[in-house]
């Protein structure tokens, strides 16, 4: 039943987004601030061109991502799985201090993701709200627990969860030797 309601919401939200368009760059309003030059424009992969919101409410742009390790980390607040393996994921950040850790929190209400946040003190890492599935739709994530790994050409790898702690670490690892 769970895979069901993930597909649904996700399928929703697929279509939502075909039909009503992304925010892109061309959009107005879609970037704050200076515009970035064709140069830089041309440096970021293009699954980095999002903008969402962070669960304390701030703007949060994909771009600024352009040139980093990245480890996305999609998670509801309802599945058992992300729950558990939010010790590696709070251990892996710490570990890791090179690679930007982003939580992006999907499938239920802001007030749901919030509270799994505070319970699994996994606030030290920006943490998405992603309740239209923006994100999940442009890096291709169709069910939590799911990570995605990112090198800074955009190039990366999925896998899906749980992971333990040795796992996550070996993935890094991986991301950052390639």
């Amino acid at each position: 039943m769970v895979g069901t309601r993930t597909a649904a919401v996700l399928m929703i939200a697929a279509l939502l987004t075909a039909a009503c368009g992304v925010q892109g760059e061309g959009s107005a309003g879609a970037l704050r601030g200076k515009p970035l030059s064709s140069a830089a424009t041309a440096s970021v992969p293009d699954a980095l061109r999002f903008t969402a919101r962070t669960l304390d409410g701030k703007e949060f742009k994909g771009e600024s991502l352009a040139g980093k390790h990245v480890v996305f980390w999609f998670w509801a607040p309802w599945c058992v799985d992300c729950h558990d393996e939010a010790p590696a994921v709070r251990a892996a950040s710490a570990k890791f201090r090179d690679v930007a850790f982003i939580g992006v929190a999907g499938l239920d209400t802001e007030a749901a993701m919030k509270e799994f946040v505070q319970r699994t003190r996994t606030g030290t890492i920006v943490q998405l709200s992603d309740d239209k599935g923006v994100v999940w739709t442009k890096l291709g994530v169709s069910e939590q627990s799911t990570f995605v790994f990112m090198r800074p050409d955009g190039s990366n790898r999925m896998e899906w969860g749980p992971l333990t702690t040795q796992e996550l670490s070996g993935y890094v690892q991986q991301l950052l030797a390639g």
